[in-house]
């Protein structure tokens, strides 16, 4: 058990620094060079296309693999989420995820790695996401969960 738990953890590692090797190289982790590729009317920067379609490429291949497995590689269960509908916290979520990319030039994995190599502005940026993760959960649990217990189901 403690040898499998440390093989997982290895890997997770491993794959975190893969992860964010790639980030790296790519220059997501550079806000002017993600803002570039934002500003279609302006000096557009269109390299992060490659970025996010090598990306895309990946993740098509490796979920199509995945809808095939009920254990991951190391024998751990695989767990594919169920939901597939588009509904309203879902595009506001989408929304605001698309609006912080926009205005910083991060996303959390980026913002993460930046953080780490000591950009103060992605310092802000985490911090910022961090407090919002915790409003959501906060108003989740004290708004919406009693609204939720309260209601009649349809």
């Amino acid at each position: 058990m403690v040898k499998n738990s440390i093989l997982h953890r290895v890997s997770e590692f491993l794959v975190g620094l893969l992860f964010g090797l790639g980030l790296i190289l790519s220059g997501m982790t550079d806000p002017s060079k993600v803002l570039g590729f934002l500003d279609l009317f302006g000096l557009w920067d269109p390299s992060l296309a490659l970025v996010m379609g090598g990306a895309i490429a990946v993740g098509f291949f490796a979920f199509t693999l995945a809808k095939k497995r009920t254990t991951n590689f190391l024998g751990g269960l695989l767990r594919m989420p169920t939901n597939n509908q588009i509904d309203k916290p879902l595009v506001i979520g989408s929304l605001l995820f698309g609006a912080g990319w926009g205005l910083a030039g991060f996303c959390p994995g980026p913002a993460l790695v930046s953080m780490a190599s000591g950009q103060p502005k992605a310092l802000v940026f985490v911090l910022a996401m961090l407090v919002g993760m915790l409003g959501f959960e906060l108003m989740d649990r004290f708004v919406h969960a009693p609204r939720k217990a309260v209601l009649p189901s349809v």
